[in-house]
């Protein structure tokens, strides 16, 4: 019997080692030529539902007042990332924005640098060499499964790797799949979906490298921790079992 109890530990113990093929990312990075950034980069084009912060500047302050948002309007108590969304001019269902001294502006499509262009060479119009700003203020991407902190993250940036993503939610548990990263990509054309192997580098040379406005990322779990999840759970649990099991079976046939 205290064999066949050594015996089941030592099966349990082994289902449940991880080796160092399934642990360590980038595996064969040394092997893989990694291109240049801005080939697989691209800024990130305004939809429906972003909200734009966008600031003027020119020589003449005042020339600007009647083009600007009304700051005023906005409560100081909120939190930073608060006020630069009420501060924004968010993109209607029909891609515009209302903009003060322009009415509606089409902005779906555009990149944030283009825009700036755009309301530079309409705002020229009426004031001597305006210079425009404009940023994304709630791109928002979302973590969940196996990550130490799953969630949804609002970055200022319109630069944000998968890998600095999975840093921003802690990075991947011991118990999450590297080589099976499940990334949900909205669009609007539809929704797709790409696994990706983080054991490996190839897809570091991807467009999914960078993520996008609402990209979702799931980190599944891996065989190990799926086999645990059943109805026994984890290894101490099932060895609990056992060991009430065999007690009762020693005082029956005792």
């Amino acid at each position: 019997m205290k064999k066949l109890l050594l015996l089941f530990i030592f099966s349990g113990l082994l289902l449940s080692c991880a080796t160092k093929e399934e642990v360590l990312y980038f595996q064969d990075i040394e092997d893989t030529s990694l291109v240049k950034v801005d080939q697989i980069f691209k800024h990130p084009r305004i939809s429906v539902n972003d909200i734009l912060k966008i600031d003027i500047t020119a020589l003449s302050p005042k020339a600007v007042l009647p083009y600007q948002f009304d700051k005023n309007m906005v409560q100081t108590q909120q939190r930073q990332g608060d006020i630069l969304k009420l501060e924004g001019y968010l993109v209607d269902q029909k891609g515009d924005i209302n903009y003060p001294g322009l009415g509606a502006v089409k902005v779906e499509g555009f990149t944030t640098q283009e825009l700036q262009k755009e309301l530079e060479t309409r705002l020229s119009q009426f004031v001597k060499d305006p210079t425009v700003r404009v940023r994304l203020v709630n791109f928002k991407i979302s973590i969940i499964g196996e990550v130490k902190a799953p969630g949804t993250y609002t970055v200022a940036e319109e630069t944000l790797s998968l890998p600095q993503a999975l840093g921003l939610a802690g990075d991947l548990t011991i118990k999450g799949n590297r080589d099976d990263v499940l990334l949900i990509r909205q669009s609007k054309e539809g929704r797709e979906y790409v696994r990706i192997d983080l054991t490996s580098s190839e897809w570091m040379n991807s467009e999914y490298y960078f993520l996008k406005q609402n990209d979702i990322v799931y980190v599944q779990p891996n065989n190990a921790q799926v086999k645990s999840a059943g109805i026994i759970g984890n290894l101490g649990t099932l060895l609990s079992v056992f060991s009430v099991l065999l007690s009762t079976a020693i005082l029956i046939f005792r």
